[in-house]
């Protein structure tokens, strides 16, 4: 695949600011129907946004990482894990009184997870940033939020804070909803709390089930046409095995790729991180989108081989 240029003039990328939640995924690592079968777990490195920050730095982005975890050695090898993968550290803590979150993972026989976890999550992200949100977001030349971050009241406006100043400064946003509706109220308090992210995202990329509970629309194609018309410049839904759809400024249709499906944990985590990271590599040029999709789908379907989402 030939390399995405970015347009003439443009300086090496800064950094982007992704703001979430990193954890442990102790993992069995066979598929069992129930928790009381699994006969061993293996840890592996875990949370959505900071998967997709590891990805999207080995797709050659600048990414820092906004959160937190346990001042504990769970925390200890999260972070070591992150620097090793070349995610920034200014912004992430390590939090004393805290317990790294732990999620203890089984994965059924079509592939899917399901997760118990331990531990506080979201609320190290409001703990380890304070008051330094705002500095963070402008020594940042775009952010990357999700819905996880949204669900607790002091980790709705940090992430809200950091969304609206990234827009003020006419930096790009890039939303993933991610949305993991066993943490929510209700599904319809989930949708709402996606929705208000959307209006001025540069990049929407949400999976089928999830742009049907936005927008009320089944199909992929209304989903996304109703993505863009609450106000995403671009809305990639992705298909599962039928691989992912592109609408809005650019379009483009991308076929799935055949793999035997192990586990699907973090497989959209990867996919998102692909493309973050091109976008960050190339000063957030939206060509680079449409150019790195098929890719995005293949390192996604080659997730599903394996127990971890990045490893």
């Amino acid at each position: 695949m030939n390399a995405i240029q970015a347009p003439p003039g443009e300086g090496p990328p800064a950094r982007t600011l992704c703001l979430g939640e990193a954890l442990v995924d102790l993992i069995c690592e066979r598929q069992i129907e129930d928790l009381g079968e699994a006969d061993a777990f293996v840890p592996h490195f875990g949370g959505a946004v900071a998967n997709v920050a590891v990805i999207a730095a080995r797709a050659g982005g600048r990414v820092a990482l906004a959160g937190g975890a346990g001042e504990d050695d769970w925390g200890s090898w999260l972070r070591d894990r992150l620097e090793d993968e070349g995610v920034e550290l200014s912004c992430f803590e390590l939090l004393a009184g805290h317990q790294t979150p732990v999620a203890v993972v089984t994965v059924d026989f079509a592939g899917e997870a399901r997760y118990h976890i331990y531990g506080e999550t979201i609320a190290t992200v409001a703990g380890a940033l304070g008051d330094r949100i705002e500095q963070a977001v402008r020594e940042s030349a775009a952010l990357f939020i999700s819905s996880n971050t949204l669900v607790g009241e002091q980790e709705r406006a940090v992430t809200m804070r950091a969304r609206e100043l990234a827009l003020s400064l006419e930096r790009p946003v890039v939303l993933d909803p991610n949305l993991r509706l066993h943490r929510w109220r209700s599904h319809a308090d989930a949708a709402a709390s996606a929705n208000a992210c959307v209006p001025g995202a540069l990049l929407v990329r949400c999976n089928q089930a999830e742009a049907a509970l936005m927008t009320g629309e089944q199909d992929p194609e209304r989903g996304a046409t109703a993505l863009v018309k609450a106000g995403a410049r671009m809305v990639v839904i992705t298909l599962g095995a039928r691989g992912a759809i592109l609408r809005g400024e650019l379009r483009a249709d991308v076929p799935g790729v055949g793999v035997e499906v192990r586990s699907t944990i973090g497989a959209g985590d990867v996919l998102t991180g692909v493309l973050l990271g091109k976008l960050a590599l190339t000063g957030y040029y939206p060509p680079a989108v449409a150019a790195s999709l098929r890719d995005a789908v293949a390192q996604s379907a080659r997730a599903c081989e394996r127990w971890g989402a990045i490893e």
